[in-house]
């Protein structure tokens, strides 16, 4: 198939296969690609929010919250975590995490995104105590917490399937799952970059047993290290499949690796081309996902902007507090007037969400 016939079945909406991603993302210039996603943005989301979805982007006013840094998986593109037995190791208390949660109820924030690492000692009954008492303080917060691979690691420290403790953390308060550890979903690449992290299968698996559980969850990609651009489109078919059976991812989060302080030595960081162009492919392949979230926290604000005219509809996050990202070398931060700001430059109606994407009034 030509590159002509690609871009017309893209405007057709026909879904594409993974040589025909392979081959878009390869041989179209990035101002192609992006405009193709543009179109693609627009046939998913005309229909929504009352026929008025495609002139929307949507974000969220949400907090950051490690409730620990201590890891035992020692992920080689990780600069956060650190041995139990470091001198700048933590567990924060209930009374710490009040506090933060507090100060993000304060600037109408709606939800806060608990994670920390794969912690050789605490109990069960740890993380469903401070489930218990978030939700039970803060009822109108979500709580968006815990990985595919956290869920890995409890279920082997604890001896406790997947799927029941899935539904204890659900009874305690848990809202909803973020795609976090899903870095690239081909094992070649997590035996270099996460050997000690479940593996590409196992994800997918936890992943179908949260929405069969009715958790709604998120995707993931952290791209630009060690993949080629086939375990890219690899990634993306390994999401298209499980959203066909289950449907229960609400958006699609990708981006680059940072590797400031960092083991994990590349020859060079993918920079705004490779993103866009990424991001572009993602928006064309993923034909069943509504939602693409641009990635400023790792590109700053302007490329922000500017992946709304690669596919992207949501800002994403105000991400009141960031602590994973920015240990590699990489702070940007901004307000919801400067969100709003930058979705208004392009002629597009600013509208924060919660995060099932129901809009505020």
């Amino acid at each position: 198939m030509t590159s002509d016939d690609l871009k017309r079945k893209c405007l057709d909406g026909g879904r594409l296969s993974t040589d025909e991603a392979l081959s878009l993302f390869e041989t179209l210039p990035l101002c192609e690609m992006g405009w193709l996603a543009d179109q693609r943005r627009r046939q998913i989301k005309g229909s929504a929010y009352g026929g008025q979805g495609a002139s929307i982007v949507t974000y969220l006013v949400d907090r950051n919250i490690n409730y620990s840094n201590v890891c035992t998986t020692g992920c080689r593109f990780c600069a956060f975590y650190r041995a139990a037995d470091a001198p700048d190791a933590y567990v924060l208390s209930h009374s710490e995490i009040e506090r933060k949660i507090v100060a993000l109820e304060a600037i109408g924030g709606t939800q806060i995104l608990l994670q920390g690492g794969h912690h050789p000692s605490l109990k069960l009954q740890d993380y469903l105590s401070l489930i218990s008492f978030i939700k039970q303080r803060f009822p109108r917060i979500n709580i968006h917490g815990f990985s595919a691979p956290e869920f890995h690691h409890f279920s082997e420290i604890f001896k406790e399937t997947v799927e029941s403790l899935l539904r204890r953390f659900k009874d305690a308060g848990l809202g909803s799952i973020p795609g976090a550890g899903a870095e690239i979903l081909s094992d070649r690449v997590r035996r270099q970059v996460a050997p000690r992290k479940c593996t590409a299968e196992r994800w997918i698996e936890i992943m179908r047993a949260a929405h069969e559980a009715s958790f709604r969850t998120t995707a993931t990609m952290m791209f630009g290290h060690i993949e080629t651009h086939a375990e890219r489109v690899e990634h993306l078919q390994r999401l298209r499949a499980l959203q066909d059976d289950t449907g229960g991812f609400t958006a699609f989060i990708c981006w680059t690796f940072q590797p400031e302080n960092t083991l994990l030595p590349i020859q060079s960081k993918s920079g705004a081309h490779d993103y866009l162009k990424t991001l572009a492919l993602s928006r064309l392949f993923l034909d069943n996902f509504e939602n693409l979230q641009a990635s400023w926290v790792t590109q700053g604000l302007r490329i922000g902007q500017l992946s709304l005219e690669f596919g992207a509809n949501d800002f994403g996050s105000t991400m009141m507090e960031e602590n994973v990202v920015s240990s590699a070398g990489t702070a940007f931060s901004t307000t919801v007037e400067e969100i709003e700001s930058l979705i208004r430059q392009t002629k597009r109606e600013p509208r924060q969400r919660d995060n099932f994407y129901n809009l505020f009034q």
